[in-house]
């Protein structure tokens, strides 16, 4: 079986061990300091010399010098150069590669070194959907701020689910349970899929009384084959097999919400919102999704991390009082 290239660092003090191996043959060896390294890494995340000078506050000369060493020291060319920029050879790949996994490992330890203080400051990476973001955590993250005002979050919202372990992020909401073995998982809350309609609209055209009264209504929701949950794409697929008279499908749910508020249909959407959008009017209550369960995940390594845990005792406190307060809106 043919063995992948790979690079090997290994440290020593100050220095680095590199080897770029090709099968079974070393193609480059080396004792380095890690300025070299740091360097290079710059380089090759930037594709150019000026813009990697700028960021190390070096001019450009003296980057391309530390590059040209590095290869010499390797025996190696590490980039093809052309007018348009830098571009890594395959031996380049091979080291970037490397840096970039020491980088992240050295990021995971400044983070824990730091978090070992009792303060809490700095960054924090939070992931989540597109439509949970926008419409239940950005609004109520003010309260975060005020208790923790040197916090600084970024919030990465997209329906991709970013790999934690590599650190793509520090902590994520989820609307299923993680695979991984090595996170801590916390169950906040379940969700149902609905339909939902403003009052002006049912006022317009009528309020539904069976599934099939859905002909006479545009549907508002995700495209079955955008990036959601299975439930809400299960409950889509069943919905427009009714003979739709109109459909509108958006790839989150914020715009389909705005379809909703500004009278465009029936949407499909959670029902996290019907706190925060308490006109939202509930048509045919017996549809509905399964329940989607939302989880709150981090790496094992960020147990102790006191940015985790400000965050991690935010979410609770607020599922907490939405949980309360829905209770209280179904009562009155």
């Amino acid at each position: 079986m043919k063995r992948q290239p790979c690079a090997i660092l290994l440290c020593r003090r100050s220095h680095f061990l590199v080897c770029l191996q090709d099968k079974n043959e070393c193609i480059g060896r080396a004792t380095m300091d890690w300025d070299k390294l740091r360097i290079f890494h710059a380089v090759a995340d930037a594709g150019s010399l000026t813009h990697a000078g700028d960021l190390l506050h070096l001019s450009q000369s003296a980057v391309s010098r530390q590059i040209r060493s590095l290869e010499q020291t390797l025996s190696a060319t590490l980039f093809h150069r052309h007018a348009r920029g830098l571009i890594l050879t395959e031996q380049g790949e091979l080291l970037f590669d490397a840096t970039r996994a020491m980088v992240k490992r050295l990021d995971a330890a400044t983070a824990r070194i730091r978090d070992s203080e009792d303060e809490v400051f700095g960054e924090l990476r939070v992931t989540t959907t597109i439509g949970f973001g926008t419409l239940w955590l950005a609004p109520r993250l003010a309260k975060l701020y005020e208790k923790y005002p040197d916090l600084k979050i970024d919030l990465m919202l997209e329906e991709r689910v970013l790999d934690l372990p590599m650190r793509e992020a520090d902590v994520a909401i989820r609307m299923k349970e993680p695979s991984q073995a090595d996170l801590i998982r916390k169950r906040l809350m379940g969700v149902h899929m609905g339909l939902y309609a403003a009052p002006d609209y049912l006022a317009q055209r009528g309020t539904p009384t069976s599934i099939d009264d859905l002909s006479d209504h545009r549907l508002i929701c995700q495209n079955v084959n955008s990036a959601q949950v299975s439930a809400a794409t299960y409950l889509v697929k069943e919905l427009v097999t009714n003979d739709i008279w109109s459909l509108l499908t958006v790839n989150n749910y914020f715009g389909v919400l705005q379809g909703v508020l500004n009278n465009l249909g029936i949407g499909v959407l959670p029902d996290y919102l019907t706190y925060d959008f308490p006109n939202l009017v509930r048509v045919l209550p017996e549809v509905e999704s399964v329940e989607v369960p939302v989880f709150l995940a981090y790496p094992e390594e960020l147990r102790h991390s006191q940015r985790i845990a400000a965050f991690r005792d935010f979410v609770q406190q607020e599922i907490f009082a939405y949980r309360k307060n829905v209770k209280e809106q179904r009562i009155t």
